[in-house]
């Protein structure tokens, strides 16, 4: 634990020293918040969001693609002289696709949201979403997460479903589309959750703490280098991303961040206890996918605004009481999903 809490301050200290320069250069290549004429996916315009963010436009997007720069260095150059250390470096499963699974996901979503950062902030007005066609971006992220899951249960061998109190379950090669099912479903959940300052990046870092607990427990060094390396990089992110934010994820960090989770879950035995552990990133998109249905089958709204955090923000709420709340929120969450853990 000595070792990961080092990886940390490493991680930490790195980002800390690139970040300020890093933002400068998006501000100089305009990578940055456009004016605000969002749709949602059903291609309605949303004036109650475009309104309420207003004053967000100018700020630079694609902080997340430096996270995952910092991070995948580190981890390659660690994971690589980690044995010439003398300290033994363990894992569940074997360690060199380990490593590979999840530096696959952490880039390829990764590169996924910056060809959309790329587009929606430059521009191709044939495009009605702000950004690629929802449909579009849906698709390339059941592609990914397909690949994924097909490589966790072929190359992996994990096909096995703990739900504790209840029995444990082989879903044979059914735990394929499950798996990248779980994938889609929290990659959209930190996209959707990455609508105020700090709000995306504070909730994950509460969950990658809980996760780096389950994984160390387990002996999982491979794993817990990673996490370690993704929370210090996360903190010295989240310096610069609290209200006002100076830098947002944007979707290269959001995308990427959300199916990297996933795959840390599924990696770690934990479907369920992501499902808990990651409770306000669920609560998020259900009420966004709540909200999309009940226009698509009833024709009105449950909420005037949907998601959540963005319906209170409609209420009157302020952007860091909502944002503060998330948070408590969802340390109570991670409490309940590690209880469920080590039961």
């Amino acid at each position: 634990m000595a070792q990961i809490l080092g990886f940390i301050l490493l991680s930490f200290f790195a980002i800390s020293i690139l970040l300020v320069p890093f933002i400068n250069v998006l501000y100089k290549i305009k990578l940055l918040r456009q004016v605000q004429k969002t749709r949602d996916p059903m291609a309605i315009r949303t004036p109650i969001f475009d309104r309420l963010h207003a004053h967000k436009v100018g700020t630079p997007v694609g902080g997340g693609a430096l996270v995952i720069f910092v991070v995948t260095v580190l981890y390659m150059i660690v994971v690589s002289i980690f044995p010439h250390l003398g300290i033994e470096q363990t894992a569940v499963y074997p360690i060199k696709k380990e490593v590979e699974i999840l530096l696959f996901t952490f880039i390829s979503f990764g590169a996924l949201g910056l060809y959309d950062d790329v587009r929606k902030t430059f521009g191709i007005k044939k495009v009605s979403f702000w950004g690629l066609r929802f449909r579009h971006k849906f698709l390339v992220q059941w592609v990914l997460a397909l690949a994924i899951a097909a490589f966790l249960y072929f190359s992996l061998g994990i096909h096995i479903l703990n739900v504790r109190f209840v029995d444990v379950f082989d879903l044979g090669i059914f735990y394929i589309p499950f798996a990248a099912f779980v994938i889609v479903s929290f990659t959209n959940a930190v996209n959707i959750s990455d609508g105020l300052d700090g709000l995306a990046s504070g909730l994950l870092l509460i969950c990658l703490v809980a996760f780096l607990m389950i994984s160390a427990s387990i002996l999982d060094t491979t794993l817990s280098i990673f996490l370690g390396l993704w929370i210090g990089a996360l903190i010295g992110f989240l310096y610069f991303n609290i209200w006002p934010a100076r830098v947002w994820l944007g979707d290269v960090g959001a995308l990427s961040f959300g199916a990297t989770l996933a795959v840390c879950g599924l990696l770690l035995g934990k479907p369920l206890a992501l499902a808990i552990i990651g409770g306000m990133f669920v609560t998020e998109v259900a009420s966004s996918l709540i909200q999309l249905l009940s226009k698509k089958i009833r024709h009105k709204k449950v909420m005037e605004v949907a998601p959540l955090h963005l319906w209170l923000q409609y209420k009157g709420w302020q952007e860091p009481k909502i944002v503060f709340r998330f948070w408590l929120a969802q340390i109570i969450f991670v409490a309940f999903g590690l209880w469920l853990s080590f039961f």
